[in-house]
């Protein structure tokens, strides 16, 4: 695809694992100036709003609670600060490397209430779901979810029609094994472009990229992923999903609140929450950080003022450099940008 020169072709990569799979495998440099890959808002840590943030910091000040969260999410800047700082302070935080380890913590210190702080998009919401109820059954009472879960169609449909001139989609393969790909039909119908579920090698992401450039203008979606992508995805898993969740707006970083957008406990399961409605605003913990725009495919990272400078992996002003699947932080490593 290096020789293509044909009209120019705007393609979202949507999920963050593609976005970090395309800066380790070089594939921008493979590819015809023709062809833009732009970054879309599929890193769940990148679109959490800092309200979010600024909950769990409350939270863990707290006496007798502790916040479980992974790793990338103690550095995620809120308001004021992060957890990082809260911990400093004195917070109660810990760092766990699934949601299964918080469970188990909490079940090994009932005179805690152990609040997880549960980010995602329809990937991990089915785990959360499982999580929940073996919660509910083995009476976990002190366990507790701060969540910030939102789906993928309501967003891509803002995109579509807020952000215009993409021609195409890299759908995600983690979230589309779970929903299926027949999801992206009517979204491929409304906005007359491809979407192609893509796996997350390199040769998979470059066979996405060239069956996206020859359906361009076509409202077709196409599954590259069928060892594990099927048209109507795990349906145990949304049954799940649809037993512990209802949809709800939710506020997205840079694109305010959407409609649908986001899941809440409901329910039996509603006990089990921490608080998480009503967590909507956005402060930017530097004015001059270009994230939300960033996450629309406004402007590419290496367009905002803070990128490689003030910004950088060590020292993160903005979500999108701090997790691993960040637009920000890939085009830092990889170099993207700079073909």
């Amino acid at each position: 695809m290096k020789n293509y020169d044909g009209p120019k072709v705007r393609l979202m990569e949507v999920c963050g694992t593609h976005t970090a799979s395309i800066s380790k495998n070089g594939i921008v440099r493979m590819l015809s100036p023709n062809i833009q890959l732009i970054s879309g808002p599929g890193c769940p840590v990148c679109v959490t709003v800092t309200a979010y943030i600024d909950r769990l910091t409350e939270l863990c000040m707290q006496p007798n609670t502790i916040v479980l969260t992974f790793g990338d999410l103690m550095r995620v800047p809120g308001t004021e600060r992060n957890l990082n700082d809260a911990k400093a302070a004195g917070g109660s935080v810990r760092m766990v490397y699934s949601p299964l380890d918080a469970l188990r913590y909490a079940e090994e210190n009932p005179q805690l209430t152990c609040v997880f702080a549960a980010v995602g998009f329809e990937t991990t919401a089915a785990v959360y779901a499982s999580l929940l109820q073996e919660a509910l059954q083995k009476e976990i009472k002190n366990f507790r979810l701060l969540t910030s879960l939102k789906v993928m169609p309501p967003v891509l449909d803002w995109v579509c029609a807020n952000q215009g001139g993409i021609d195409g989609f890299i759908a995600p393969g983690h979230v589309s094994v779970i929903t299926g790909w027949k999801i992206y039909e009517p979204l491929a119908k409304k906005y007359n472009i491809p979407f192609v579920v893509s796996g997350f090698e390199g040769g998979q992401l470059l066979e996405t990229i060239y069956a996206l450039v020859k359906l361009r203008g076509m409202p077709r979606v196409m599954n590259l992923y069928p060892s594990v992508v099927t048209e109507n995805g795990n349906e145990e898993a949304l049954r799940a999903m649809a037993d512990c969740f209802e949809p709800c707006p939710a506020a997205w970083r840079g694109m305010g609140v959407i409609p649908d957008s986001g899941l809440r406990l409901h329910g039996e399961y509603a006990m089990f929450d921490a608080g998480s409605d009503g967590l909507l605003q956005d402060h930017s913990f530097n004015t001059n950080c270009r994230c939300a725009k960033v996450l629309t495919g406004a402007v590419s990272p290496t367009q905002c003022p803070l990128f490689g400078r003030v910004c950088t992996p060590q020292t993160p002003q903005g979500a999108c450099m701090v997790s691993q699947e960040g637009s920000c932080y890939n085009y830092y490593i990889s170099g993207r940008g700079s073909k």
